[in-house]
C-alpha cells in the first residue's frame, strides 16, 4: 500500500465519467454541425423572386388580444403596404379588454391605407385554442373576397413597405403554398439579449431551415408572425380546423399544409420585426413555458430525455472544463474545450444577426440551463393542472385544451 494511502479510486471513477461525458458531448455538436442541415447559418433568407405579370389578391389577417400597447407600432406598417395588386387587412379582436379594436379604427382613420376591418370575437368555444379562433374568424371574413393568398401576421409584428410584394413575389416564383418569415424580435434589456437569439438558435435546431423549403422532407415549420398561405393551400390542408387544438399553431399550420401535398418555406427575416417587449426573465420566461411542455407533446419519456440532451450537449463541456481544470485531468479539459468551442462558434452568426457581440456566444450554456427549468417548469405546471398564463387565459388542466392569446 502506498505511504500516501489508498488510490482515490472513486474520485478517478468520476473523472472517468466526466471524460466519457465530455467525450459524447463533442461527437453530439459534431454530429449537429454538420448533419442538422447546417441549423447555425444565418443565410436562409427570401428566396429569389420576380414580380408576377399580375398580382394576386391578398387578405392580411391579424388575430389581436388586448394590443393597444404594440398596436401604434405595427398596425400602421401593415396599412402602408406598397403592393400592386388588391390588399385588406382584416383584425380581429380577440376579447381585449384594453380598447384594442377602437384603437385599431383610429389608427386606420389617422394613417389611411390598405382598407381595414375590424371584428370582435368572445370566448373561443370549447376545442379551439383562442388565437386559432380568431384566424378561422378572420380567415371567414376574408373569404368574402376570395383572395388568392392570405398573409397571417400576429399583431406586434411590424413590416416593411414592401414586405407584403415580397413574400407573394416569392411564393408565385418558387411555387410555394406558404413562405414564412421569422420576424426578428426585440433584443434591447438584457435578459432579452441573453434569452432571444437563443431562441431561435434552439428553433432553427429543432427546425432546420434549408431541410423546411427541400421538397421531398418531412421537416416542417413555419413562424406565425409573419405566413404567407395560398388560399387553395389552406382549403386542402382544411386549416385551422384540423389544427384547432394546437399550442404552437405555426409549426402545426406547416405540417398540415406539407402533409397535404403543399411546399413550405421557412427562413430568418431582414425587415419584418416584432416590437413586443420582454423586459424582464419572468416575461421571457412566461413565453417559453406556456408552450416548451407542448412542444414535447406532453409527454414524460421526451421530457426526461430533453433534459438528458440539454445537459449532455450544453452543461457538460463547461463542467468538463472546470472538473479538468480541478483535477488535472488534460483529456477532460481538452474534450470539454472543444465541444465548447465548437457549441460558441455556431452560435456566433445568430449573435451576429441580432447585432450582438460574439463574447455573448459563450454564455450559452447559462442560457441552455435556463431553458431546460423552462422546460421544466412548463411540464409541472401542466400535471398541476395550472397552466401557462397568457394573455388572460390559463392552461387550466392537464385534459383541457389550452387557450392562447
Amino acid at each position: 500500500m502506498s505511504r500516501f494511502g489508498p488510490p482515490p479510486w472513486g474520485r478517478l471513477r468520476q473523472v472517468s465519467a466526466v471524460v466519457w461525458s465530455a467525450a459524447g458531448s463533442l461527437a453530439a455538436w459534431s454530429w449537429l454541425l454538420f448533419c442538422q442541415g447546417f441549423f447555425w447559418r444565418t443565410d436562409v433568407r427570401l428566396p429569389p423572386s420576380r414580380d408576377p405579370g399580375t398580382w394576386p389578391s391578398v387578405c392580411v389577417v391579424v388575430p389581436a388580444r388586448d394590443e393597444a400597447a404594440v398596436l401604434p407600432a405595427s398596425l400602421p406598417s401593415l396599412l402602408a403596404q406598397d403592393y400592386p395588386g388588391r390588399a385588406e387587412v382584416f383584425l380581429v379582436d380577440d376579447g381585449s379588454t384594453d380598447g384594442t379594436g377602437e384603437l385599431a379604427r383610429e389608427l386606420a382613420d389617422r394613417h389611411g391605407g390598405l382598407p381595414l376591418t375590424v371584428d370582435s370575437l368572445g370566448e373561443p368555444p370549447a376545442g379551439w385554442t383562442g388565437k386559432l379562433w380568431a384566424v378561422r374568424h378572420g380567415m371567414g371574413l376574408a373569404r368574402a373576397r376570395d383572395p388568392e393568398y392570405l398573409l397571417l401576421t400576429d399583431a406586434d409584428i411590424a413590416h416593411a413597405p414592401d414586405s407584403l410584394r415580397r413574400l407573394v413575389a416569392a411564393a408565385c416564383t418558387g411555387g410555394f403554398d406558404i413562405v414564412s418569415q421569422m420576424a426578428r424580435l426585440r433584443v434591447e434589456s438584457l435578459w432579452e439579449r441573453l434569452v432571444v437569439p437563443a431562441f431561435v438558435y434552439f428553433f432553427a435546431q429543432l427546425y432546420p431551415f434549408r431541410r423546411i423549403g427541400r421538397a421531398g422532407t418531412r421537416t416542417a415549420a413555419a413562424a406565425g408572425g409573419c405566413v404567407l398561405l395560398r388560399a387553395e393551400a389552406a382549403g386542402r390542408a382544411r386549416v385551422p380546423d384540423v389544427i384547432r387544438q394546437a399550442v404552437i399553431d405555426d409549426v402545426a399550420l406547416a405540417r398540415a399544409v406539407k402533409r397535404s401535398g403543399g411546399r413550405v418555406w421557412l427562413g430568418l427575416a431582414d425587415r419584418v420585426d416584432s416590437v413586443r417587449p420582454y423586459p424582464r426573465l419572468r416575461d421571457l420566461w412566461r413565453m417559453v413555458a406556456r408552450s416548451a411542455y407542448a412542444q414535447l407533446r406532453h409527454s414524460p419519456v421526451l421530457l426526461a430525455g430533453t433534459v438528458a440532451g440539454l445537459a449532455l450537449v450544453y452543461l457538460v463541456p463547461p463542467f468538463a472544463v472546470l472538473v479538468g481544470a480541478v483535477t488535472g485531468s488534460g483529456t477532460a479539459t481538452v474534450l470539454g474545450a472543444a465541444a465548447w468551442l465548437v457549441m460558441t462558434g455556431t452560435y456566433v452568426p445568430m449573435l451576429r444577426y441580432y447585432r450582438q457581440p460574439p463574447w455573448l456566444a459563450p454564455l450559452l450554456p447559462f442560457t441552455a440551463f435556463l431553458y431546460l427549468l423552462m422546460t421544466v417548469d412548463s411540464a409541472v405546471r401542466h400535471h398541476r393542472g395550472r397552466g401557462a398564463a397568457w394573455k388572460g387565459r390559463t392552461y387550466a388542466r392537464p385534459d383541457a385544451v389550452p387557450d392562447e392569446g
